[in-house]
C-alpha cells in the first residue's frame, strides 16, 4: 500500500504542452504513472504523445476518472489552475509552480477551505493540495505526480518520506534505498510560507498505512511547521519518526533561498525546532547519511 497515490492513479497535466509540462508528462509515465490527459485553454481537441488535449478541467472529468491533477503553469496563472482542479472536483492537485505570490496563496487556501467544508456537509471527500513550490510526491515502484528524477525512487520499502526541501528529498530517497529501507511514500510539501499540505497533515497518513513502518520528516529552519509536526508526534504517533532540520548552521541574519525560510522572534529557530523534536522523543540526525543509522535503531 502507500498514501494519496498508486499504480492505479489516473493523473491530468495542467499545462501539458507546455516545455516543463511535455518533459515531466514523459518522466511520469517512464515511472509508470497512468496519465490519461492533459489541458492547455486554446489547444482543446489537439493530441500529444496519444494524450487528449482539453481546454478546461472540466472538460477533462467529463472524459475521464481524475484522480490527481498537477499543474504546470506559471506562477501567475497557478493559483487560478489551482482553484479550475478544484472545482471541478479533482480529489488531488499537485502545485509545484515556485514563485506564486503569498498572497495569492492564501486565496487558494482560503477558498479551498470553504469547498471542503461544504463538501463535507454534502458527505463528499475533501480536496487535497499539495504545494504550491513543491516537487510533489512518489509512491515508489507505482506512481509518480511530480519532478523527482526517477533513478532516486527505484527501491520500495518500508519508510514515508516527507521534506519541505526538494533536493534533500532525492538524497534521502537515495540514501534509504542505499540503506535496504526503500520508501514506501515521499511527499514534498513545499517550502513557501503558505502550503496546501503540513507536516501534520501527512503524518496521520504515514501512522495509518500498514506499509510504513517509520517515517522520515526532512525539515529547515523558518517557519513552525516542524514544531506543529512535534507536537503531532508526541501525542498519535506511535510509528517511530527520524527527523533532519536543514540550515541548522547558517550564520545569523542570512538570507535563504526558501520563502518559508523566515524566523519570527524564538519561532522558526533551529534551538526551537530541536527542543520540539527532543520534547516529542524524535531523534535528530546531524548529517543525512545518519539518518539510515538512526531508523536502524528504531525499527525492529
Amino acid at each position: 500500500m502507500s498514501i494519496l497515490i498508486g499504480s492505479e492513479t489516473q493523473v491530468l497535466v495542467q499545462g501539458i504542452t507546455g516545455r516543463e509540462g511535455t518533459y515531466h508528462a514523459r518522466a511520469m509515465r517512464e515511472y509508470g504513472t497512468k496519465i490519461v490527459g492533459g489541458v492547455t485553454p486554446g489547444k482543446g481537441g489537439a493530441s500529444l504523445d496519444g494524450w487528449p488535449v482539453y481546454d478546461s478541467v472540466q472538460e477533462a472529468v467529463r472524459h475521464h476518472r481524475i484522480d490527481a491533477s498537477i499543474i504546470f503553469v506559471p506562477p501567475a496563472g497557478a493559483a487560478d489552475a489551482t482553484l479550475e482542479a478544484a472545482h471541478a472536483g479533482v480529489p488531488l492537485i499537485v502545485n509545484i509552480a515556485e514563485g506564486m505570490p503569498t498572497v495569492d496563496m492564501m486565496r487558494v487556501v482560503r477558498e479551498l477551505k470553504d469547498l471542503n467544508l461544504r463538501r463535507r456537509l454534502d458527505g463528499q471527500p475533501p480536496i487535497r493540495l499539495i504545494g504550491g513550490n513543491c516537487p510533489g510526491l512518489v509512491s515508489s515502484g507505482k506512481c509518480k505526480v511530480g519532478i523527482m528524477p526517477n533513478r532516486f525512487f527505484a527501491s520500495p520499502g518500508r519508510v514515508g518520506l516527507i521534506s519541505r526541501s526538494g533536493t534533500l528529498t532525492y538524497e534521502a530517497a537515495a540514501l534509504l534505498s542505499e540503506a535496504g529501507l526503500g520508501t514506501s511514500t515521499t511527499v514534498g510539501i513545499g517550502g513557501d510560507p503558505v502550503i496546501g499540505t503540513t507536516f501534520a497533515d501527512v503524518l496521520p497518513l504515514f501512522e495509518a498505512d500498514p506499509a510504513t513502518e517509520a517515517v522520515v520528516l526532512i525539515g529547515e529552519i523558518g517557519g513552525a511547521d516542524e514544531e506543529a509536526a512535534a507536537a503531532y508526534i508526541a501525542g498519535h504517533m506511535r510509528k517511530p519518526v527520524v527527523a533532519f532540520i536543514s540550515g541548522r548552521t547558517a550564520p545569523e541574519g542570512k538570507r535563504m533561498g526558501h520563502a518559508g525560510a523566515i524566523i519570527m522572534g524564538n519561532v522558526g529557530t533551529p534551538e526551537s525546532k530541536l527542543a520540539a523534536m527532543a520534547r516529542a522523543g524524535v531523534p535528530v540526525a546531524d548529517t543525512m547519511p545518519e539518518i539510515a543509522a538512526l531508523l536502524s535503531k528504531a525499527l525492529p
